[in-house]
C-alpha cells in the first residue's frame, strides 16, 4: 500500500508526526507538500493528493489542514475520491467500511496526538464491507458520472 499525504500550512506540522507514524505502521508514502508553515492555499495540495489517488497512482490519500473540513470539500471535487473527515476512531473505520472512502482529512487543530494514532489504525485496519453499501458507492459514482456529463 502507498499512501499520497499532503497538508496545507496549518495541518504542517500534524502532516509530519504522521510520518513518523506511518514509518512506524510499515505504511509507504510519499508527501506531496506544503513543506513549511508559510501560508498556502490547501486546495492546491487536496487537488495534487486526490489526483493521485483518482488515477491510481496510491492506493489512499491522507490530508491534513486546520479542521480538516476544507480539504475533504476540495478532494471531493476530483471525481473517484471519497473523502471523509474524521476525528475519532469510530468515524474513521465506518468511513472505509461503509463509504469506502478513499482519502482521509484530519484536523490538526483539533485531534489530539495520541486519537491520531487509534485514527490511523482503524483507518488502515478497516475495509469496505460492499453489500448494502456497496449500492450506494455507486449511487455516487453515477452522481460524478452524471455531472460529467
Amino acid at each position: 500500500m502507498k499512501i499520497a499525504l499532503g497538508a496545507d500550512h496549518a495541518g504542517y506540522e500534524e502532516k509530519e508526526k504522521l510520518k513518523a507514524k506511518l514509518d512506524e505502521m510499515g505504511i509507504a508514502y510519499e508527501d506531496m507538500g506544503t513543506d513549511s508553515t508559510e501560508s498556502v492555499d490547501y486546495p492546491d495540495y487536496a487537488k495534487k493528493v486526490g489526483e493521485a489517488v483518482s488515477k491510481g497512482e496510491f492506493d489512499q490519500g491522507i490530508l491534513v489542514c486546520g479542521s480538516g473540513t476544507g480539504m475533504a470539500i476540495a478532494a471531493n471535487k476530483v471525481p473517484g475520491v471519497r473523502a471523509a473527515v474524521a476525528w475519532n476512531e469510530e468515524i474513521a473505520r465506518l468511513a472505509r467500511e461503509h463509504n469506502d472512502a478513499n482519502v482521509l482529512s484530519l484536523a490538526a487543530r483539533y485531534i489530539p496526538d495520541e486519537e491520531q494514532k487509534k485514527i490511523l489504525a482503524a483507518w488502515f485496519g478497516a475495509k469496505f464491507e460492499g453489500g448494502r453499501h456497496e449500492r450506494r458507492v455507486e449511487k455516487i459514482e453515477k452522481i460524478e458520472e452524471e455531472e460529467r456529463g
